[in-house]
Protein backbone atom coordinates (compact mmCIF):
# COMPACT_ATOMS: atom_id res chain seq x y z
CA UNK A 1 0.00 0.00 0.00
CA UNK A 2 1.57 3.42 -0.85
CA UNK A 3 1.45 6.30 1.30
CA UNK A 4 -2.03 7.74 0.22
CA UNK A 5 -3.18 4.16 -1.51
CA UNK A 6 -5.83 3.36 1.22
CA UNK A 7 -7.89 1.25 -1.76
CA UNK A 8 -5.86 -1.73 -0.73
CA UNK A 9 -6.88 -1.62 3.20
CA UNK A 10 -10.44 -3.68 1.73
CA UNK A 11 -13.60 -3.31 1.01
CA UNK A 12 -15.79 -0.42 1.63
CA UNK A 13 -17.19 -0.07 5.08
CA UNK A 14 -20.72 -1.20 4.66
CA UNK A 15 -19.38 -4.47 2.99
CA UNK A 16 -17.71 -5.01 5.84
CA UNK A 17 -20.44 -4.18 8.29
CA UNK A 18 -22.77 -6.47 6.05
CA UNK A 19 -23.87 -9.49 8.56
CA UNK A 20 -21.98 -8.20 11.42
CA UNK A 21 -24.25 -9.28 14.74
CA UNK A 22 -25.10 -6.98 17.71
CA UNK A 23 -22.53 -8.59 20.14
CA UNK A 24 -19.41 -8.28 17.16
CA UNK A 25 -20.62 -4.81 16.27
CA UNK A 26 -19.90 -3.50 20.39
CA UNK A 27 -16.83 -5.80 20.42
CA UNK A 28 -15.48 -4.07 17.14
CA UNK A 29 -16.68 -0.39 18.37
CA UNK A 30 -14.95 -1.14 21.57
CA UNK A 31 -11.63 -2.12 19.85
CA UNK A 32 -11.82 1.01 17.41
CA UNK A 33 -12.68 2.94 20.70
CA UNK A 34 -9.41 1.65 22.15
CA UNK A 35 -7.14 2.35 18.82
CA UNK A 36 -8.64 5.35 17.62
CA UNK A 37 -7.96 7.30 20.67
CA UNK A 38 -5.29 10.27 20.54
CA UNK A 39 -3.04 8.17 23.27
CA UNK A 40 -3.10 4.79 21.77
CA UNK A 41 -2.08 6.25 18.56
CA UNK A 42 0.70 8.62 19.59
CA UNK A 43 2.35 5.66 21.91
CA UNK A 44 2.05 3.15 18.84
CA UNK A 45 3.91 5.55 17.01
CA UNK A 46 6.48 6.26 19.46
CA UNK A 47 7.05 2.41 20.10
CA UNK A 48 7.27 2.04 16.43
CA UNK A 49 11.09 3.45 16.69
CA UNK A 50 11.88 0.69 19.59
CA UNK A 51 11.31 -0.60 23.26
CA UNK A 52 11.11 2.58 25.63
CA UNK A 53 10.86 2.87 29.12
CA UNK A 54 8.22 4.43 30.93
CA UNK A 55 9.82 8.00 31.30
CA UNK A 56 10.80 7.54 27.99
CA UNK A 57 7.25 7.60 26.76
CA UNK A 58 6.06 9.85 29.28
CA UNK A 59 9.12 12.84 27.59
CA UNK A 60 7.83 11.48 23.96
CA UNK A 61 4.49 12.50 23.99
CA UNK A 62 3.69 16.04 25.28
CA UNK A 63 0.62 16.42 27.15
CA UNK A 64 0.12 12.80 28.24
CA UNK A 65 -0.59 12.95 31.92
CA UNK A 66 1.29 9.93 34.14
CA UNK A 67 -2.36 8.39 35.12
CA UNK A 68 -3.52 8.36 30.97
CA UNK A 69 -0.24 6.67 29.97
CA UNK A 70 -0.55 4.04 32.74
CA UNK A 71 -3.90 3.92 32.22
CA UNK A 72 -3.44 3.27 27.77
CA UNK A 73 -0.41 1.69 28.65
CA UNK A 74 -2.46 -1.34 30.30
CA UNK A 75 -5.30 -1.20 27.94
CA UNK A 76 -3.01 -1.66 24.95
CA UNK A 77 -1.55 -4.68 26.71
CA UNK A 78 -4.31 -5.89 27.69
CA UNK A 79 -5.27 -6.14 23.71
CA UNK A 80 -2.12 -7.82 22.84
CA UNK A 81 -0.32 -4.35 21.31
CA UNK A 82 2.36 -3.58 23.75
CA UNK A 83 4.39 -5.96 25.70
CA UNK A 84 5.63 -4.91 29.38
CA UNK A 85 9.22 -6.30 29.97
CA UNK A 86 10.79 -6.08 33.45
CA UNK A 87 14.66 -6.66 34.02
CA UNK A 88 16.28 -7.70 36.56
CA UNK A 89 18.37 -5.32 37.10
CA UNK A 90 19.72 -2.89 40.19
CA UNK A 91 18.21 0.21 39.43
CA UNK A 92 15.02 -1.95 37.94
CA UNK A 93 14.38 -1.18 34.41
CA UNK A 94 10.72 -2.08 32.81
CA UNK A 95 10.20 -1.67 28.53
CA UNK A 96 7.28 -1.65 26.86
CA UNK A 97 7.42 -2.89 23.41
CA UNK A 98 5.14 -3.12 20.20
CA UNK A 99 3.54 -6.87 19.57
CA UNK A 100 3.45 -7.58 15.91
CA UNK A 101 -0.17 -7.02 16.60
CA UNK A 102 0.93 -3.51 17.85
CA UNK A 103 3.44 -3.40 14.29
CA UNK A 104 0.63 -4.08 11.97
CA UNK A 105 -1.79 -1.38 13.52
CA UNK A 106 1.25 0.90 13.01
CA UNK A 107 0.84 0.99 9.69
CA UNK A 108 -2.81 1.81 9.61
CA UNK A 109 -2.94 4.27 11.90
CA UNK A 110 0.48 5.75 9.76
CA UNK A 111 -1.84 5.99 7.03
CA UNK A 112 -4.23 7.75 9.12
CA UNK A 113 -2.06 10.55 10.60
CA UNK A 114 -0.23 11.10 6.78
CA UNK A 115 -3.99 11.68 5.48
CA UNK A 116 -4.69 14.01 8.32
CA UNK A 117 -1.27 15.77 7.10
CA UNK A 118 -2.29 16.20 4.04
CA UNK A 119 -5.79 17.38 4.39
CA UNK A 120 -5.08 19.85 7.72
CA UNK A 121 -5.55 23.04 5.50
CA UNK A 122 -8.67 21.81 3.93
CA UNK A 123 -10.11 20.47 6.54
CA UNK A 124 -9.82 24.11 8.46
CA UNK A 125 -11.01 26.08 5.68
CA UNK A 126 -14.04 23.78 5.80
CA UNK A 127 -14.25 24.27 9.56
CA UNK A 128 -13.74 27.86 9.07
CA UNK A 129 -17.15 28.39 6.58
CA UNK A 130 -19.00 25.92 8.91
CA UNK A 131 -18.59 28.20 11.61
CA UNK A 132 -19.06 31.50 10.00
CA UNK A 133 -22.17 29.87 8.12
CA UNK A 134 -23.47 28.51 12.24
CA UNK A 135 -22.25 32.13 13.22
CA UNK A 136 -24.88 34.41 11.29
CA UNK A 137 -27.31 31.61 11.45
CA UNK A 138 -27.56 31.98 15.00
CA UNK A 139 -27.57 36.05 14.99
CA UNK A 140 -23.56 35.97 16.55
Amino acid sequence: MTELDMTSVGPALPSICAGVGLAEGEFIREVLDRVGDKWSVLIIATLHDGPRRYTELHEAIPGISQRMLTRTLMLLRRDGLVTRTAFAEVPPRVEYALTPLGIDLHGISAALVLWARTHHMQIRGHRAVFDAALDKASGS
